[in-house]
């Protein structure tokens, strides 16, 4: 997978001419150990009946749980809403009850105002008494009217208070007509998650499959990485037997006129000779000579194989892959953008695909999302880069189809040009994931994995406490972490990372109302965190450094957990890239 030209020669002073694609190294990979399609050698575990299988037994029980969570919800707001009615009608029933009451104490005490000699004032009495017989009368028509009102009074308070007992005994029934309701929905429920927790065995059966599939490949992924690196070793090392000293870039820019004494010129595929590259003439073959500082390029990015990838990072931990490029040419003396559009902007062009030479820069992309990655050729069918959806710096297939464009740093800078963007509405990709706005809640699948059951072996540990992300999400984090614990004095606090299959059915279990439908968290991609430490309450100085920093390592603070949105989750956080 490595450079060495079988071209034969039969003079210094003859062009030599022939394919780059036979830029090879004798000893080659065995086909076991080729770099697969997909990046991160994982394409052979999304075609495995297992994870069909897989797919297919979590979609069945999660679009159960789905379609019943309707009426959890329903049940629920019904139960709220009679348990209310029911509080609502005994506030009126209590009003009612105290206005008659009023009432009765006022009827009471202008009734006993009028007693006499410890007996009521009735017309007998009057009579009686020897007074006016005008007055008599006088007093028993008023004794009359007070009568009738106090009748009156008191009556139309009964009848309220009649009215609202009637409200209340309509606002009980119905209220045990809701909970007779949620017990229904609750037990169906039940039998749902009974039946999501039987069919977790079986999930984790496939996940296990899967899992051994993954890690057979990802064994296979380093030994590819292993291998590049040695067979790159092993060509450096020609060199020096050969008494080759590579030459800086200045010195093969302009081929054929003035190379070096010794060597040719490498054949470029629309004839004539390639521009920052030469070749010394050998029998049976010749041997590619690359200038110094993309030796040093090459050699670099080589020591970089197998560190997490994270966007926005720089090493030497993890790397996306524009900074690995920046970086393994800023070692060489070559000063270059650390993003993959900057990089493309200025990166002086290879005319033809067929002309790649090691050390020269892919950019891949598509016609809707435009540019989305950049890597180093190794060879015509080889590249290395810091992969986004491998979560490493890993040695990879070269998709001819998806090749943009090919630039080869060695020969300095053109004016700038805009590189590719997304057409169409379509997402933009980083480093060959998809990136998603900071508003996006939908599901972040990834891998070809089901929510939850993403294999152990796809998954990166934060360190702390057996949590664990996406390996590109885990990355960021730790150095969101670090960064965290040099403004704090200690790493970000956390509760809650990963969650699988089996723990959301558990969860749901105990919070059918509110905890998200088994399949469906964000948790359970892998790209999500609960915090705490501060950071779970809004407005102190943790949370306020979220707020202002976490976007730098692609974590953001969802639009619906936000103050006033409904749910207010401030310790919720979730990678979306950068």
């Amino acid at each position: 997978m490595l450079p060495r030209s079988p071209w034969r020669t039969r003079g210094a002073a003859r062009l030599i001419v022939a394919a780059v694609a036979a830029l090879v190294l004798a000893a080659a990979v065995p086909a076991a150990a080729e770099p697969s399609d997909q990046p991160g050698g994982t394409s052979g575990v999304l075609d495995s009946r297992a994870l069909d299988e897989l797919q297919r037994r979590a979609a069945e029980v999660q679009g159960e749980l789905q379609a019943q969570q309707v009426e959890v919800v329903a049940a629920r707001d019904a139960l709220t809403q009679a348990e209310q009615a029911v509080a609502d009608a005994q506030k009126v029933v209590d009003a009612a009850q105290g206005e008659l009451s009023g009432y009765q104490r006022v009827v009471a005490g202008y009734a006993s105002a009028l007693y006499r000699d410890g007996g009521s004032l009735t017309p007998l009495t009057l009579l009686l008494s020897g007074g006016d017989p005008g007055d008599v009368l006088s007093a028993m028509g008023f004794l009359d009217v007070v009568d009738a009102h106090a009748a009156d009074v008191i009556g139309a308070a009964e009848a309220m208070r009649q009215a609202a007992l009637v409200e209340q005994q309509r606002a009980t029934a119905a209220l045990e007509q809701a909970r007779v309701r949620k017990d229904e929905v609750a037990g169906r429920v039940a039998e749902l998650e009974a039946a999501a927790q039987a069919v977790t065995e079986e999930l984790d059966a496939a996940l296990g499959d899967v899992d051994r599939q993954l890690a057979q490949l990802q064994l296979e992924q380093v030994d590819v990485n292993g291998r590049t690196a040695a067979n790159w070793k092993a060509y450096v090392d020609q060199l020096t037997a050969a008494g080759v000293v590579p030459p800086p870039a200045a010195q093969l820019a302009n081929a054929p006129a003035g190379l070096p004494a010794g060597l040719v010129p490498v054949a470029a595929a629309g004839g004539g000779a390639q521009r920052g590259a030469a070749q010394l003439p050998r029998q049976p073959t010749s041997l590619l000579v690359l200038p110094a500082e993309t030796l040093t390029a090459v050699t670099t990015a080589m020591s970089a194989l197998g560190r997490p990838y994270a966007p926005g990072t720089a090493g030497p931990e993890s790397w996306d892959c524009g900074s690995l490029v920046q970086s393994a040419y800023g070692a060489a003396g070559i000063s270059l953008p650390a993003t993959q559009a900057d990089l493309f902007a200025v990166t002086t062009p290879v005319e033809a695909a067929a002309d790649v030479l090691p050390g020269d820069l892919v950019f891949l992309g598509n016609p809707e999302a435009g540019l989305g990655h950049v890597g180093i050729a190794l060879d015509p069918r080889t590249m290395l880069a810091a992969d986004g959806r491998a979560g490493a710096v890993v040695v990879r297939t070269l998709p001819a189809d998806q090749v943009l464009g090919i630039g080869r740093p060695s020969l300095g800078q053109r004016a700038p040009v805009p590189a590719p963007g997304p057409t169409g509405g379509a997402l933009r990709m980083e480093c060959g994931n998809t990136v998603y706005p900071a508003s996006y809640d939908g599901a972040r699948a990834w891998g070809g994995y089901p929510n939850g059951l993403i294999p152990p072996s796809a998954m990166c540990s934060l360190g702390v406490a057996g949590h664990s992300l996406r390996c590109d999400a885990a990355a960021a984090y730790r150095a969101m972490s670090a960064a965290f614990a040099t403004a704090f004095g200690a790493p970000i606090c956390i509760t809650d990372s990963y969650r699988t299959y089996a723990s959301q059915v558990r969860l749901y279990g105990q919070k059918p109302s509110l905890a998200a439908v088994p399949g469906t968290s964000n948790h359970g991609w892998g790209l999500a965190v609960d915090l705490c430490g501060g950071i779970d309450h809004y407005g102190t100085a943790p949370y306020a450094w979220m707020k202002a920093n976490a976007g730098r390592f692609g974590f953001l603070h969802p639009d619906w957990a936000e103050p006033g949105n409904g749910r207010e989750e401030p310790w919720h956080w979730e990678y979306a890239g950068t």
